[in-house]
């Protein structure tokens, strides 16, 4: 079983960027699809952005699109998010999972376990 840890979350300037990271332990990462989840203080969880296993399929909410990336590099058993021209409104928990279903397209609107601890960030001037 997949065993997750959320990094890289801070404080950050409007405008600016952050890259978090998601480290997993476990044989079977190069097969998960792995997916980036926020959730504010008052608001509901809400996707952000998953990736497959081998790294081919992507999708993105679509607040983010085009400002946030979602990379994996399996060598190194990790999920990237990496996030660029941060808002207010980024500000949020964010927590990455194993989507339930693998070996098919990812996809954020699926059930995902295994969630991480998340990593507070916090976009303010």
């Amino acid at each position: 079983q997949l065993q997750l840890v959320e990094s890289g979350g801070g404080l950050v300037q409007p405008g600016g960027s952050l890259r978090l990271s998601c480290a997993a332990s476990g044989s079977t990462f190069n097969y998960a699809n792995i997916g980036w989840f926020r959730q504010a203080p008052g608001k509901e969880r809400e996707g952000v952005s998953c990736i497959s296993g081998t790294g081919g399929n992507t999708e993105s909410a679509d607040f983010v699109k085009g400002r946030f990336t979602i990379s994996r590099d399996n060598a190194k058993n990790t999920v990237y998010l990496q996030m660029n021209s941060l808002k207010p409104e980024a500000t949020a928990i964010y927590y990455c999972a194993v989507e339930k279903i693998w070996f098919r397209p990812c996809t954020i609107r699926d059930e995902y376990d295994n969630w991480g601890q998340g990593t507070q960030v916090t976009v303010s001037s």
